[in-house]
């Protein structure tokens, strides 16, 4: 009998997990990606093939389940971010990247400077617009990225971190490693300290500003925003602009 796993949309039988996904082409990307990465010290969940070849059926995925759970682990999340982004550094861009309407595509090419987007002022927009003049273009080369690596990263004890799923933006690792400093800031509890420990990466401050800017224009776009959530974001802008 498959169970669920924590609050799902996962459920596992045996070491076997399925989950459902909303667009199947975007799924075979990310199952045939996880199938070919290798990754030091990190876990993927390999993807699983159906009888006839597919990664997808019936709106379903497959893959081996990994061990463990979201931890407030923050700096080896953000290790882990690197390390993953070293192995995708050469991947093709995939098309559905430039083609998403969503509300995360939406604020990703706000937050970069390339489009308007309809901002609630309460929600994120009113401080979207303040910080947005200080933002410069990033130097760094863009990739494929998992742009959503806060509280998907599993930890089980001293096992190495693991992943089940890729979330893919054309941006620099170092973008991907600040959306995680920016989430873990703003809903997960880190402490001040976290943002200082990788200024060794280059354009940290802007690509934390970048970040932060992405985050806000979600929030002030998604449906279910909430005042509360937006008080996080405000304690992550004043740490990432005090640095």
């Amino acid at each position: 009998m498959p169970e669920l796993v924590g609050t799902g949309p996962q459920w596992r039988c045996d070491d076997i997990a399925l989950r459902p996904v909303t667009n199947p082409a975007e799924a075979s990307w990310v199952a045939q990606t996880l199938t070919e990465l290798n990754v030091p010290d990190l876990r993927i969940g390999r993807p699983l093939r159906s009888s006839d070849g597919r990664y997808v059926v019936g709106g379903w995925v497959a893959f081996r389940y990994v061990s463990g759970r979201p931890e407030p682990r923050y700096d080896e999340v953000v290790a882990a971010s690197l390390r993953l982004h070293k192995a995708t550094a050469d991947l093709p861009v995939p098309r559905f990247v430039a083609t998403r309407v969503d509300v995360f595509a939406m604020a990703d090419r706000a937050a970069a400077g390339l489009e308007d987007a309809p901002l609630n002022p309460s929600l994120g927009g009113r401080l979207f617009d303040v910080l947005s003049g200080t933002r410069k273009p990033l130097g760094l080369r863009p990739q494929v990225v998992h742009g959503d690596l806060f509280g998907t990263v599993l930890f089980d004890g001293d096992a190495a971190p693991g992943i089940v799923d890729f979330t893919a933006f054309h941006r620099p690792p170092e973008w991907a490693a600040a959306v995680v400093v920016v989430d873990a800031l703003a809903w997960g509890g880190a402490d001040d300290g976290l943002p200082t420990r990788w200024t060794h990466l280059p354009e940290w401050p802007q690509a934390l500003l970048h970040a932060l800017l992405y985050r806000l224009a979600v929030h002030a776009l998604h449906p279910h925003s909430t005042d509360q959530s937006m008080r996080g974001l405000e304690r992550a802008a004043r740490r990432v602009t005090s640095l």
